[in-house]
């Protein structure tokens, strides 16, 4: 009988609680199940798998009863099958599958039995004593050998761990191995985990090969490392923490955790290497439930600041968005979802927010009154990402795939997308689909460059963040690839511009975060953590950056260049 094992069984829950929406969870699942070492093909496994697989298991009775008439034979049977095979293919398919191998074996076995007579004869003159001592003599060899053969594997291993550490002379060679990969709309910065396929991409370079990158300055002092004097410890949360956010105006910062509160933080200008414990004078704690707090519910997941930075709206796994003013006292609370909310983002003029929620609606709250304006229940899967277009238009994408522009007050989206790539408003097809991550890519970020923007002389630019360990970098106007940005070794979650747009920092569950030059693109500055890293953001100066750990603290980096 075949099985399938704790590796697959652990990926497959994995696709699962992120597929459903429930991000933080996958998160720490993949955290603790190794799932960034696997070597299952992602693209391989197609969306829903998990509960295929249970329904394949309920099928299982059919199989018996179909694929054999002797129950005897029913294990043999599934001998021929792969647990793959069980997910992606229906019950005729299977049937197929092993009357071909059946017919194969079936050709086999004249000379298989030619072959037994042979060996038979040879048996009888010799003595049945010598001939185990003989096979068990060449089983030991055959052991040892295996033996000395791991041993090489494992020090070959450790010499490679070792020349990736230590990063001296080392040049990355950028990978063009070409992937499905498929993005948000226009102005939206998306959340999406998507499913990547297709061909080989060979765009910049011979045979998708490209000149080498170098990715950090030769030396064994690695002169890009963040000396600990620049970075300033926040201690205090008791759980993993999710979300940070800067005030657009002044120095807080705002992060959310797992332990059922949101935090302000007053970062002071300047140099810093202190660690802020719990109960500083420059921490404002928002508790968002005050009796138990043991209840999955208690996750706060994403925060907000408005365009004035005098309010902090915080959702909640609870389904309840919160605002608060900046000295945290609580406003006012927004009821009306049913399940989690994981994102929630204000207007520009600052009267609306903006939630998506696991329920699979999006809905528009009134500032003013704290009370909900519209609900739009378009999507028919949890409504992952959510943002502004302009103060009365707003986008949502979900993980059915679907991209819905919705205007406060109509009833019915006024564009759909199907799919994620890059989509205009001014027409039906999409403008670019990008090929070239190797695995899912878990979120894509625009540069604050171009047209309408701070910087609008400069290059507008999109990043993606994937599973492949890699950043890549496109120019969204022509759909031309740039960088691949080789230097993590475990999967990216978030990634950030620099307010001028010259800079991307990137986390990584390899506990590392990593800033790069956006026209060079190589690493300028590297930081060292102990826990993975779940959200990167800049301050508006673009000399601080604060990264979120999953081992309970934010730390702020000064940068300077």
């Amino acid at each position: 009988m075949i099985s399938i094992t704790s590796a697959e069984l652990n990926y497959l829950i994995f696709r699962y609680l992120h597929e459903s929406g429930f991000t933080h969870s996958a998160f720490a699942f993949g955290y603790e199940a190794g799932i960034s070492k696997s070597t299952i093909e992602g693209n391989l496994v197609p969306p829903g798998a998990l509960v295929t697989f249970v329904q394949k298991g309920i099928q299982y009775l059919e199989l018996e009863a179909n694929l054999s008439n002797d129950n005897a034979e029913v294990d043999e049977d599934f001998q021929f099958l792969q647990p793959l095979d069980l997910i992606t293919k229906d019950v005729h398919e299977l049937q197929k599958i092993i009357k071909e191998k059946k017919e194969n074996l079936q050709r086999d076995k004249p000379n298989e039995k030619e072959k037994d007579d042979l060996e038979n004869g040879q048996e009888h003159e010799h003595e049945p004593s010598k001939e185990r001592e003989k096979e068990k003599q060449q089983k030991e060899k055959e052991q040892e050998r295996e033996k000395i053969d791991k041993d090489r594997e494992r020090e070959k291993g450790k010499e490679k761990e070792k020349v990736h550490e230590d990063l001296t002379d080392t040049k990355m060679v950028v990978d063009t191995t070409g992937t499905k990969m498929e993005m948000v709309v226009d102005t939206i910065d998306t959340k999406m985990v998507v499913d990547s396929s297709g061909p080989r991409h060979d765009e910049d370079g011979i045979n998708g090969e490209q000149e080498p990158m170098e990715i950090c300055a030769s030396s064994t002092s690695l002169p890009c490392e963040i000396s600990n004097s620049d970075v300033t410890v926040l201690e205090g949360h008791a759980s993993e923490v999710f979300a940070c956010a800067w005030s657009p105006a002044g120095s807080l910062l705002a992060s959310g955790s797992g332990d059922s509160t949101a935090r302000i933080w007053s970062i002071g200008e300047g140099q810093s290497s202190c660690s802020v414990e719990n109960g500083a004078p420059n921490v404002l704690v928002l508790k968002h439930f005050k009796g138990r707090t043991n209840e999955k519910s208690k996750d706060v997941t994403t925060l907000d600041w408005n365009g004035e930075g005098m309010l902090l709206a915080t959702g909640s796994y609870d389904g309840q968005a919160r605002i608060w003013n900046r000295n945290g006292e609580l406003v006012s609370t927004l009821n009306k979802h049913k399940g989690p909310i994981f994102s929630l983002k204000w207007n520009k003029k600052g009267d609306y927010i903006l939630s998506g929620s696991v329920d699979k609606t999006a809905i528009v709250w009134d500032v003013k009154t704290s009370e909900w304006k519209q609900q739009f229940e378009f999507h028919s899967a949890p409504t992952l990402d959510v943002d502004w277009r302009n103060n009365v238009q707003f986008a949502t994408c979900s993980t059915d795939t679907m991209i819905y522009v919705c205007k406060v007050g109509e009833n019915r989206p006024i564009r759909t997308f199907s799919g994620h790539q890059i989509w205009s408003m001014k027409q039906d097809t999409c403008l670019h689909d990008f090929r070239d991550h190797a695995r899912e890519i878990y979120t894509v970020r625009w540069s604050p460059t171009g047209p309408g923007t701070n910087n609008p002389n400069k290059q507008l630019l999109l990043a993606s963040a994937s599973f492949d360990s890699t950043v890549k970098l496109w120019d969204a106007e022509v759909g031309r690839f740039l960088h691949t940005l080789n230097g993590h070794r475990d999967p990216v979650y978030s990634v950030a511009f620099s307010p001028n747009g010259e800079y991307l920092a990137s986390g990584s569950l390899d506990k590392c975060v990593h800033i790069w030059s956006v026209k060079e693109g190589k690493i300028v500055r590297r930081y060292n953590g102990n826990g993975g890293i779940f959200e990167v953001c800049w301050n508006k100066e673009g000399n601080k950056l604060a990264a979120c750990f999953a081992n309970n603290v934010v730390c702020v980096i000064d940068f300077r260049m």
